[in-house]
């Protein structure tokens, strides 16, 4: 008995998961500034993670040094990205 009420709540919970959501064509799309908005944020979360790791002793100067600059170059093109985006949409 124990067995079967698993079983049918194993069925129940696999069918809520993973049935697939009728209105999907609903969803709201995001633009190409909010998607750029939020690598950026992620990139600022990276480096101050990056800097904590460093100050902690996880990485040596080279690699930090290597690794920081490849996050500023990368979040400094997102940020000119979103200028002009926001420039042209003025």
């Amino acid at each position: 008995m124990t067995l079967l009420a698993c079983a049918l709540l194993l069925a129940a919970l696999m069918i809520y998961v993973f049935y697939p959501e009728r209105n999907v064509a609903a969803q709201r799309q995001k633009t190409r500034l909010e998607y750029l908005r939020e690598r950026k944020d992620a990139l600022y979360d990276n480096l101050r993670d990056l800097n904590f790791e460093y100050r902690s002793g996880k990485f040596v100067e080279e690699d930090y040094a290597a690794q920081q600059a490849l996050l500023e170059n990368e979040a400094a093109e997102v940020i000119a990205e979103m200028e002009l985006l926001e420039a042209q949409a003025r």
